[in-house]
C-alpha cells in the first residue's frame, strides 16, 4: 500500500510576545527556557521505556487469550491471519505523525507481532536459500524474526515443501523493477495446488564484496543471473574482463568468493556479514536506483478480505480470434482495476498460452465474483490464485 507520508511533526505554537509594558521591561529580551538537564532527559526516556515494555507483555497476554479462544488447533499456521496483520500495520501507518518513519514503525510493529505469535509456536517459512540471499530479507520483513526460516536450494524445493507441510508457507521472487518477471516462479503456478496469501516489496541494493576488499585481485564474479542483469552497466565499465560466474542465489556466490582473494561476489549486505566479506565499493553497484524485487508469501490456503487487497488469477485461453478482448473486458465491465498481466506457455499443447494477471479487489467481492462468473464463459478455465493484502511498506 503507498502511505501518504506526514510531516515529520505537529507545528509548533507561536508563543505571544508580550506587550511592552504588560510585565516585561520594554527593550529587554525575554529570559531563555532553561535547558533541561541529561539527566532528567533520560529519566524520562528510561520511565517511557518501562511503560512501553509493560504494555508490550500485555499485548503478548491479550495475544495468548486469542489463541485460547480459537482453541485447540493442529499447527502454528491455523494461529496465524495475514489480514488482520494488515489492517494493524495499516493503523499503524494512519496514526503516524513523526518523527519516526512509517517503514521504521512498520518494522517495529511487525516485530511485536511476530514474537506474540510465536508463543504458540514459531511459524516455518521456506525461501530461496542459502543464509544471506534477497529471499530471506523478504521472510524478515514479511514474518520477522520470531519466524523459523527454511533456506532452500531452489524456487521448485520451496513449492514442494509447502505443498508437503513441512514449510508453514513459502516466499519467492515472482518480478524485479527492472528486470521483469521471474518466469520460474510464474511456471510452478501452472499445475502448483498452492495459494498466494500475501506479497512483500524490496529494495535490492547490490554490492560487489571480496574477501580482500581490493577491486585489482578481482579475476572472476559468481552471482545470480538477475544480480548480474542488474548491475551489467557498472560492470561493463569498471570490471569488463572479469569472467562472469552464474550461481543459484547471490548468497551462494557470496559462500563461494569467500574461498580465493582473486574472486568477488555480488550480493546483498546480510550475505556480507554471514560470509566475512568486505565492500570492494562501498555504495551499491545496481545500475538502477530504485531496484525493487517483488516476493509472493505462498500457502495453503486464501485467507479472508484485509480491506486493501489484490487477487491474482491464471487464465486458459482458447485459441481464437479476440480472445483476450473476452479475458478482459469482464473486469472493465464490473470496474475492476487490472494491475499487471503476463503470459506464458500453458505446457498443455503448443501455441497455447495462460495470462497471470493482478487485479484489485479481493476474490469475496461482488463485483469480482461477477466478473470472474462472467470470464468462465469465455476461456477454457480460470484459476484464482489467491486473495492477499496489497503489500504494507
Amino acid at each position: 500500500m503507498a502511505a501518504t507520508k506526514k510531516p515529520a511533526g505537529k507545528p509548533a505554537k507561536k508563543k505571544a510576545t508580550p506587550a511592552a509594558g504588560k510585565g516585561a521591561q520594554a527593550g529587554k529580551a525575554a529570559p531563555a527556557a532553561a535547558q533541561p538537564a541529561l539527566a532528567d532527559v533520560r529519566a524520562r526516556i528510561d520511565g517511557i521505556d518501562r511503560q512501553i515494555q509493560e504494555l508490550i507483555a500485555q499485548r503478548a497476554g491479550f495475544a495468548l487469550q486469542v489463541g485460547k479462544a480459537k482453541g485447540k488447533l493442529a499447527a502454528a499456521v491455523d494461529y496465524y491471519r495475514p489480514e488482520r496483520e494488515a489492517q494493524v500495520l495499516r493503523m499503524v501507518v494512519d496514526r503516524n505523525e513523526g518523527p519516526l518513519s512509517d517503514e521504521v514503525l512498520v518494522h517495529v510493529f511487525r516485530e511485536i507481532m511476530s514474537a506474540c505469535l510465536a508463543q504458540q509456536e514459531p511459524l516455518k517459512i521456506g525461501y530461496l536459500g542459502p543464509e544471506g540471499t534477497f529471499s530471506q530479507q523478504a521472510v524478515l520483513k514479511h514474518f520477522g524474526r520470531s519466524a523459523h526460516g527454511l533456506p532452500l536450494g531452489s524456487i521448485e524445493e520451496v513449492f514442494q515443501e509447502v505443498e508437503a507441510g513441512n514449510a508453514d508457507f513459502g516466499v519467492v521472487p515472482v518480478e524485479n523493477s527492472g528486470q521483469g518477471t521471474i518466469q520460474v516462479t510464474l511456471d510452478m503456478f501452472l499445475t502448483s495446488r498452492l495459494k498466494i496469501c500475501g506479497e512483500v516489496e524490496l529494495m535490492v541494493h547490490q554490492y560487489l564484496l571480496s574477501r580482500s576488499g581490493r577491486i585489482e585481485d578481482i579475476e572472476r564474479i559468481y552471482a545470480h543471473p538477475q544480480a548480474f542483469a542488474q548491475t551489467a552497466g557498472w560492470l561493463r565499465a569498471n570490471l569488463p574482463k572479469a569472467e562472469k560466474v552464474p550461481v543459484s542465489s547471490n548468497a551462494e556466490g557470496a559462500r563461494r568468493a569467500r574461498g580465493s582473494d582473486d574472486a568477488a561476489a555480488i550480493a546483498g549486505e546480510s550475505a556480507a556479514h554471514v560470509y566475512g566479506l568486505k565492500k570492494v565499493i562501498m555504495r551499491p553497484i545496481q545500475d538502477d536506483k530504485d531496484n525493487t524485487t517483488r516476493f509472493l508469501v505462498i500457502g495453503r490456503q486464501i485467507f479472508p478480505p484485509s480491506g486493501h487487497d489484490r487477487t491474482s488469477v491464471l487464465v486458459f485461453i482458447h485459441d481464437k480470434p479476440g480472445a483476450l478482448f473476452d479475458v478482459l473486458s469482464p473486469f472493465a465491465r464490473h470496474g475492476i482495476s487490472m494491475n499487471r498481466i503476463e503470459s506464458r506457455p500453458s505446457h498443455n499443447a503448443k501455441w497455447e498460452y495462460a495470462f497471470f494477471i493482478d487485479l484489485a479487489g479481493h476474490v469475496e467481492d461482488q463485483a469480482m465474483k461477477q466478473a470472474l462468473a462472467e470470464l468462465e464463459k469465455h476461456v477454457a478455465q480460470v484459476k484464482v490464485l489467491g486473495s492477499y493484502p496489497v503489500a504494507v511498506p
